[in-house]
C-alpha cells in the first residue's frame, strides 16, 4: 500500500494506491493511516476494492462508509461505475454523491475538486 499525501487548494489529501482492500478492517486501517498522515480527505480507486463492496447485500460498503462517517473523513472512490446495473447501487451512489461525505467519481481530478469544494 502506498499513501501519497498532497495539497490541493490548500487542503491535505491522501491518495491510496497499490492496496487491495479485502475487508472493512483493512479499509479502516488505511483510513486511520491517512488521517495519521494529516489527511481527512482520501482518494481510493474502485479497482482496489473487493468486488463484494459493490454488492450492497453484503453490507461491506455500508460498513466501510460508516467508518468514514464515524471518523469524520471524506472519501472519493474513483472508477467507472457504469458497469454496475444494480438499481440499488446506482441509488446508493446518487445519494452518497448528493450528501458529499463519500463521492463516486470518474477521475482523480474530479475527486480532488469534490473533496476540496
Amino acid at each position: 500500500m502506498n499513501i501519497e499525501i498532497t495539497q490541493h487548494q490548500g487542503q491535505t489529501l491522501a491518495e491510496v494506491t497499490g492496496a487491495s482492500i479485502q475487508n472493512a478492517q483493512e479499509a479502516l486501517e488505511i483510513l486511520i493511516n491517512c488521517a495519521y498522515g494529516g489527511a481527512e480527505k482520501i482518494i481510493i480507486h474502485a479497482d482496489q476494492l473487493m468486488p463484494d463492496f459493490f454488492d450492497l447485500k453484503t453490507g461491506i460498503a455500508g460498513e466501510i462508509l460508516q467508518k468514514v462517517s464515524t471518523y469524520q473523513l471524506r472519501l472519493a472512490i474513483v472508477g467507472d461505475f457504469s458497469q454496475y446495473s444494480s438499481k440499488s447501487l446506482r441509488d446508493f451512489i446518487f445519494e452518497s454523491n448528493k450528501v458529499g461525505r463519500v463521492n463516486f467519481v470518474a477521475s482523480v481530478e474530479e475527486a480532488k475538486e469534490k473533496l476540496c469544494a
